[in-house]
């Protein structure tokens, strides 16, 4: 598949990987970035101090994401919307055979990896194709935490354009662009901007602690997701614990990586983040245990737990850094 001569990014491990994880995946962002930067020999890990600023915003934590201006700072990738004006498969191919990245939204059904999915869900999806053969109709691609490849029905499925109303009239599906346009950062420089980034992103931090916000809330989610029952749940665990956990492992990480770099931290603080994480999944456990046995737990000690978590983990590392609010 990759016998034309051209380069395509290579799957790697970085210090990302290993370990015992709470959360075994972050989500389809982090996920693709993570093995995207890998690929092209680039630590991740660095570009985690966005996660200081994750927020209650009423029905949901904040998604956790790379920053685009995070990713163009570090590693010099820039990404912009790819526009669309011949087939989708011409666009990409030329992209690919540039070196570049096309990170595309598809419907995960004919996706033939990860495995336990293919053909059973119809769900969007991204992915990031870095290799393109149209002759052999073949495509390399990064999807969730891993690289895989299509062939066949499967390929076709991919570039097929969506059809929308009368007439089956075409409608482009979204796609951006992943380029190397700058030089990455490296050793005492990549160091030096992450920890800018996380000055930046200590001031960019909630003014009230997050929690205590939620926890205002969670009254009326729980009522809604006794009343919706058990299909609701996962979606509601995913974009609530779920992103509440996983922000806090990613911060935990980010932190014994700092350290692994020689900057002194108090314990406490990567302690904190241990149990942010843990108790969420711990919340989410037993949230699904009342949904499914239509016992309603209100989840007062979990969140006291989370509550006081919190104040350990990003006012703690505002308070060390010396960062105030912007």
């Amino acid at each position: 598949m990759y016998g034309d001569g051209r380069t395509r990014v290579r799957a790697g491990r970085s210090t990302w990987h290993g370990g015992n994880p709470v959360w075994s995946h972050a989500n389809q962002h982090i996920d693709l970035w993570v093995e995207l930067l890998q690929g092209w020999d680039l630590e991740p890990i660095a570009a985690l101090p966005f996660t200081v600023a994750q927020d209650f915003e009423g029905d949901q934590f904040t998604l956790s994401a790379f920053p685009a201006n995070d990713l163009e700072r570090l590693y010099g990738i820039v990404t912009h919307e790819l526009s669309m004006y011949d087939r989708l498969e011409a666009h990409v191919a030329t992209q690919t055979a540039r070196g570049n990245v096309v990170l595309l939204e598809v419907d995960s059904y004919q996706l033939p990896q990860p495995a336990g999915t293919y053909r059973r869900q119809h769900m969007r999806s991204c992915i990031g194709i870095d290799v393109l053969v149209p002759e052999a109709a073949a495509v390399g691609y990064f999807h969730g935490d891993g690289y895989h490849t299509a062939s066949g029905e499967d390929y076709a499925a991919i570039f097929r354009p969506a059809t929308v109303g009368y007439g089956e009239v075409a409608a482009f599906p979204h796609a951006s662009v992943a380029r190397r346009r700058f030089a990455a950062l490296t050793d005492a420089a990549l160091m030096r901007t992450s920890l800018e980034l996380l000055r930046h992103h200590l001031s960019r931090r909630p003014q009230h602690n997050p929690i205590s916000v939620f926890r205002m809330a969670f009254p009326s989610h729980l009522e809604h997701l006794m009343a919706r029952g058990e299909p609701n749940f996962q979606v509601y665990a995913a974009s609530v614990l779920r992103q509440l956990g996983v922000n806090f492992e990613l911060l935990g990480r980010y932190l014994r990586w700092l350290v692994m770099h020689g900057h002194s931290l108090p314990d406490c603080i990567g302690e904190a983040c241990y149990t942010m994480a843990s108790e969420a999944m711990v919340m989410q456990f037993r949230l699904m245990r009342a949904v499914i046995s239509r016992k309603s737990d209100p989840c007062q000690d979990c969140l006291d737990q989370l509550e006081q978590a919190y104040q350990g983990t990003v006012p703690a590392l505002a308070s060390h850094f010396g960062a105030s609010v912007a």
